[in-house]
């Protein structure tokens, strides 16, 4: 039986994928109704995490240049929200589809499934392939080695459409991103000899600073041709939360932050962390000169390459013909696109729904918004089949 796009949503948002649990029931439900169809799925499980895997499949003649229909299966928790409806139950009012993931990215997710079954019965002369990712709520981590699993067992594809909540606009650009995990380790003392111990909280602060700093320096500087077209348009440095400590009076013996960097295209990221490591390695210098066991631990905790705008790029040439828009349109935030393009795809953003929705209590899709998508997935299997 073949779903509509509708009934492929109900299903993909009743399980609930939230990145810190398993996305296997809705990666065995795909790979089921596809195989039902006639078509092969492949199953990546991570050797990592064997409660998540990605999938894949491909239609039409087993040959490079396939379009790549490119989404996520995972959600963002909703603890602490306040919904109105089930969240894990689509429920349509007021001409939305409320429900997690409606917005960010089942409703592309289910759109693209269905597009893949209907290529498969149309005789398409172009392949098509669907990529199914996990873990890109956190961080993107799930895209790099699904793409290398693919490369292995399908002909590459060459353009890819990565369908996050654009209002179906072709966005052809985006921020990188990465962040670095820091625990500062100080030396506990009574807080009325504190000049013998080492804060941890208080070494933070010099450190928190100098992206107080930098943001100050990048917002005044002059921005490049590429980077003007950014909100904003200069890398930003950004601290989010912040752990640490036991007591008032007691020098805090550990102190845990994220240093998040959010680049515009064209600035490595290598002389961003080679400028935070500096700043730390001072502020440990400074630490060890009160007691030698204080240190700073710094590891990666996500990195997650900028999309770049593509001269006469093929992905977007597609899309662009299939929606008619031909303004420009960058985000400021990351994703899978820009790991695609990083391994040699042509990539562009484009999905149904307002991203302002996304991860938000009654996230919702618009039913206008869904059937554009549905549309434009009628015109690319339409256009595969000439």
């Amino acid at each position: 039986m073949r779903l509509s796009p509708k009934n492929i949503l109900d299903q993909l948002v009743s399980f609930p994928t939230v990145s810190r649990d398993t996305n296997l029931p809705l990666v065995d439900w795909v790979a089921s109704y596809l195989k039902s169809h006639g078509i092969e799925p492949h199953i990546w499980p991570d050797p990592d995490q064997p409660h998540k895997a990605a999938v894949f499949a491909h239609v039409g003649p087993w040959e490079e240049g396939a379009v790549v229909m490119s989404g996520h299966t995972d959600v963002v928790p909703i603890d602490g929200q306040p919904w109105d409806t089930d969240p894990f139950v689509v429920t349509e009012r007021d001409g939305k589809y409320f429900g997690r993931g409606t917005c960010d990215m089942k409703g592309f997710d289910a759109l693209a499934i269905w597009a893949l079954v209907e290529a498969q019965y149309a005789g398409i002369k172009r392949p098509l392939q669907l990529a199914l990712s996990f873990d890109e709520e956190v961080g993107c981590t799930g895209a790099p080695p699904m793409i290398q699993a693919m490369q292995k067992v399908l002909p590459k594809g060459s353009a890819v459409i990565v369908g996050e909540p654009s209002t179906m606009q072709a966005v052809t650009g985006h921020k990188g991103g990465f962040g670095y995990d820091t625990h500062i380790v100080g030396f506990e003392v009574h807080s009325s000899i504190m000049h013998t111990g080492v804060n941890a909280i208080m070494e933070a602060a010099p450190l928190i600073n100098w992206a107080n700093e930098q943001n100050a320096q990048n917002r005044t500087a002059k921005p490049t041709d590429i980077a003007a077209m950014f909100d904003p348009p200069w890398t930003t440095v950004h601290v989010g939360m912040i752990d640490g400590g036991t007591a008032h009076n007691i020098t805090a013996k550990d102190c845990w932050f994220m240093m998040d960097f959010r680049t515009v295209p064209g600035q490595q990221k290598a002389g961003w962390r080679d400028a935070y490591f500096e700043q730390v390695r001072a502020v440990e210098a400074r630490m060890k000169a009160v007691h030698p066991e204080a240190r700073i631990d710094v590891s990666e905790n996500f990195s997650i390459p900028g999309l770049a705008p593509e001269q006469d790029g093929e992905a977007e040439a597609l899309v662009r013909s299939l929606t008619g828009d031909n303004a420009s349109h960058v985000v400021s935030y990351g994703t899978e696109a820009g790991q695609f393009q990083e391994a040699g795809y042509s990539a562009v953003i484009c999905g149904p729904g307002d991203i302002a929705q996304a991860h938000q209590p009654n996230e919702f899709i618009t039913i206008e918004q869904f059937n554009a998508g549905h549309a434009f997935m009628e015109k690319l299997v339409e256009r595969l089949k000439n």
